[in-house]
């Protein structure tokens, strides 16, 4: 059992489903337990983000369990999280997935961190015809693949890099150079080079397209390279601690520039805690915001606040994209067993592809591929020390400004 497994273990107790060895032997038992497998990065460089994960989904099961459980063919089922830490590390992922699914027999499992861990992990879901949902993969070069038990939460990147374009363009005509800055990793990557394509599309130069590579701790050379084409606008793609890392050496070599963006990390308050006032100004994008607002809604909570609310209750914080996705799997897994009457993994996988619902993280309907197709990601600007609403429009709380240099 990994550390991350018998932790939740010791935090919620036998009583709310997340023992491993227990939930095993209920299981044998043939009691009433739907188990999930979540392998996820608890240590290591993306441990941030899985804690993240870790609290959506908590927050999900607790929330159905202490309600009695979910309904399936007129039964009720309490739920059990099967953890799994895979220290950051892609081929161990794919491990664990196959350990998750053959060992721990659990019927679905929740996709790892990002788009390249569930690239690799969703082969072996395909391969033992598992349903894999995930909750942080947003990248095409995911769901091309052909495969059918491939679920994601995330619209592809352009529908972050779009809207962000179109704003800069709008509201600031004055910036014509783009200097970009991404981690040499699937999701990264591949954002950075849809940024590439809105940029160019709107007449901007492209001043250099840099990478670093994975565990990368000094930037000063590459952002020294970066400030010496003068670029008005600075995009920059990573993880939490990639981003972290990148604004503070940048405000150490005074490398300014009246737009920043980053992918995803202002997000995150964490982000602005570590930054202070050097996270003023930077605009991002994601595919969840607590501003959003959608009403009667399928699952336990019946709109956005409602979800917003418990989670404030729980954590005593405001939820962020990364949190909100990972209930959201949670929410999509309940659905999918209500609607096939089954916790059997085809009937599972069939009920999830003809999924069309409302709930408190938007409209989810899958496309051909897997990968939703019906949510209008936020831009958003860090404001008073918080992330403000730029667009959609219905949802707007600010105007975009430039950061002054």
């Amino acid at each position: 059992m990994s550390r991350l497994t018998r932790r939740a273990a010791l935090a919620t107790g036998v009583g709310a489903g997340f023992s491993l060895v227990s939930g095993a032997r209920r299981a044998r038992a043939g009691d009433a337990v739907l188990r999930i497998g979540a392998p996820l990065p608890a240590t290591g460089g993306l441990a941030p983000e899985g804690d993240k994960q870790k609290r959506g989904y908590d927050l999900w099961a607790e929330t159905v369990n202490e309600a009695g459980g979910i309904e399936v063919g007129g039964a009720r089922l309490k739920v059990e999280i099967v953890y799994a830490d895979y220290q950051s590390n892609t081929p161990r992922a794919v491990q664990l997935a196959e350990r998750l699914i053959t060992q721990d027999r659990c019927p679905v499992i929740f996709g790892p961190q990002g788009s390249g861990a569930t690239k690799a992990a969703s082969s072996v879901s395909e391969r033992y015809k598992v349903p894999m949902v995930a909750p942080t993969a947003s990248s095409k070069e995911v769901y091309d693949q052909g495969y059918k038990y491939l679920f994601g939460t995330f619209t592809p990147n352009d529908t972050l890099t779009e809207p962000l374009a179109d704003m800069v363009h709008a509201g600031a005509p004055q910036v014509k150079k783009i200097g970009i800055l991404a981690r040499n990793d699937l999701f990264p990557l591949a954002i950075a080079q849809e940024m590439e394509k809105s940029a160019k599309a709107r007449g901007l130069a492209v001043t250099g397209f840099e990478k670093y590579a994975i565990g990368t701790l000094d930037h000063a050379s590459v952002l020294t390279q970066m400030a010496d084409a003068a670029p008005e606008w600075v995009f920059v793609t990573g993880y939490l601690n990639d981003l972290i890392l990148v604004r503070r050496q940048m405000s150490e070599l005074q490398f300014k520039a009246p737009v920043i963006t980053m992918i995803a990390g202002p997000a995150y308050r964490e982000f602005v805690e570590a930054l202070g006032a050097s996270a003023e100004g930077l605009t991002s994008a994601s595919w969840w915001h607590p501003a959003l607002r959608y009403t009667n809604c399928v699952g336990p909570w019946a709109s956005t606040e409602a979800f917003n609310t418990a989670y404030r209750a729980k954590y005593q914080r405001e939820p962020d994209y990364g949190e909100a996705s990972a209930a959201a799997c949670g929410v999509i897994v309940q659905a999918a067993a209500g609607k096939a009457g089954s916790i059997e993994p085809q009937a599972l996988r069939d009920a999830l592809a003809s999924l069309d619902i409302v709930t408190f993280f938007g409209h989810l309907k899958f496309g051909p591929t897997g990968q939703v197709d019906t949510l209008e990601p936020p831009v958003f600007q860090i404001q008073g020390g918080k992330p403000v609403v730029l667009r959609p429009i219905a949802v707007k709380e600010a105007d975009f400004k430039l950061i002054p240099v």
